[in-house]
């Protein structure tokens, strides 16, 4: 997944505003605690991001 194509499912299922702050306070566990801005930095493919996030804010899977 592209980093553009992450932004933009991002912003969709939650609005840019709760994205943006998602991105850099939310540590998540499935990534050793790392928010998502770091786990990305560090290399983390935006899908596996992507996922771990709709997973603690429980999207629906139909929506992954």
């Amino acid at each position: 997944m592209r980093l553009t194509e992450f932004t933009e499912f991002m912003y969709t299922e939650f609005g840019q505003r709760a994205a943006d702050a998602m991105l850099v306070d939310h540590g998540i566990l499935e990534l050793g605690g790392r928010t998502g801005a770091v786990a990305i930095d560090e290399g983390v493919d935006p899908r596996i991001v992507w996922r771990a996030l709709c997973r603690d804010f429980d999207v629906p899977p139909d929506r992954w």
